[in-house]
């Protein structure tokens, strides 16, 4: 066990005693170790992210943020890494955290709420199997400590064309959340005229249209410091403004998050992985994008539309096909729209999937926690089914949180 500690430290350049727990064999496919900070594997994880399977929302940088900044009081950091048994080769990261809420223990996926996508990060982009898929988890469960309920979300199919092996799992299931995106290729200029559907492009172009009639209308990428700041407040701006309309609450409003955000767009100028950009029509800002790049891809995250200035103009929908354009015009062969089932992605001609979860609940506590989500996310459901309710519940929510404010 020993020996086999050592060979797992050497090969992830690390001394022995910078790992936080001694490799553990938990079957004869796979060995697993636990490790309860980022740095203790930085040498790791950014090996990985250069030469294997990382995507954009497992970034080391981006992830060390979450960790700093995000993760709540009293939360547990797990990074699990995962060799395989016979020749010790490293196969996987898993960063996960564990915390308490009301009394219950859950495992999750370190993101809070900032990452559409849970992957583990893959040392190559060779195939799994079922079989293995399974042991590789088995070995990550045989050294997480004791929990109520391990909840995963976002969890998607594909890792840039390879399988995901936690989507693999026996014990993962179809989620209530869908994903799309489009593919990026041909002529940029024709990108839109060829994908979406001719009413959609009539509309699209019709709206183009009124927009320059207002003034000078550019997309514009925040390649400053200034002009990054400058863009995400109005983002920030926006978002909060037309959320406090809908009676919706958004990540936004906690500054904690807001400056999470900035500051990761900012650390992005150097390497490109963060973008932030602004739709602008002679002085005025009409909409804001942030977004992340990563392996030919363009990840859209969060979106900002000023709604008051031009009410007959879809801004988002525009700063959406431009930003298309430009991620054609760049390259980038993949435009990911993010998680939601909004109608204007259909439009554009984008594919959607469904996003997978695993919910495994070890007590009977953590049972219990799950069959209340489990009822009030079908209570959601149908409250979004019926437009009449659906309307009715935002008023009242709308009322309720003026009344509190």
């Amino acid at each position: 066990m020993a020996g086999q500690a050592a060979q797992s430290a050497v090969a992830t350049g690390l001394s022995e005693g910078q790992a936080s727990s001694p490799a553990t064999v938990a079957n004869d496919a796979y060995t697993a170790r636990l490790h309860t900070s980022l740095e203790a594997v930085r040498p790791l994880w950014l090996r990985y992210q250069a030469d294997g399977v990382c995507t954009a929302h497992q970034h080391y940088a981006w992830v060390k943020e979450i960790a700093k900044r995000l993760m709540p009081a009293g939360a547990e950091l797990l990074v699990v890494e995962v060799a395989d048994a016979g020749t010790g080769d490293l196969k996987m990261l898993m960063p996960l955290m564990r915390s308490s809420r009301f009394g219950y223990r859950v495992i999750e996926w370190l993101s809070c709420d900032v990452c559409d996508y849970s992957a583990p990060l893959l040392a190559d982009a060779r195939p799994w199997t079922s079989r293995g898929a399974e042991a590789a988890w088995a070995a990550v469960r045989s050294v997480l400590p004791p929990a109520d309920r391990i909840h995963i979300r976002g969890i998607p199919r594909q890792l840039y064309g390879v399988a995901n092996p936690l989507a693999m799992l026996a014990a993962s299931r179809d989620s209530n959340q869908i994903t799309s995106g489009l593919v990026l290729d041909g002529d940029p200029e024709t990108l839109i005229k060829r994908n979406g559907r001719p009413s959609f492009v009539k509309t699209f172009n019709k709206d183009w249209r009124r927009l320059e009639r207002h003034g000078q209308t550019d997309l514009v990428e925040a390649d400053t410091p200034a002009l990054v700041s400058t863009i995400f407040e109005t983002l920030v701006e926006m978002r909060l403004k037309r959320f406090r309309r809908l009676g919706r609450f958004d990540l936004l409003a906690q500054p904690a998050v807001v400056d999470f955000y900035r500051d990761a767009a900012l650390q992005g100028l150097s390497d490109g992985s963060v973008r932030v950009f602004g739709l602008r029509t002679g002085e005025d800002w009409v909409a804001a994008q942030y977004a992340l790049v990563r392996q030919g891809t363009l990840h859209t995250l969060v979106i900002g539309i000023d709604q008051d200035l031009l009410g007959n103009v879809s801004a988002g929908v525009l700063i959406m096909g431009r930003l298309m354009v430009w991620a054609r015009q760049k390259g980038l062969d993949y435009f990911d729209l993010s998680v939601g089932g909004q109608s204007y992605k259909e439009q554009f001609g984008a594919e959607s999937s469904v996003l997978a979860e695993i919910d495994e609940t070890p007590t009977l506590l953590g049972k219990s926690v799950a069959a209340v989500a489990s009822l009030r996310g079908r209570a959601e459901r149908t409250v979004r089914s019926n437009p009449r309710l659906f309307t009715t519940v935002q008023s009242l929510v709308r009322g309720l949180r003026r009344l509190k404010s």
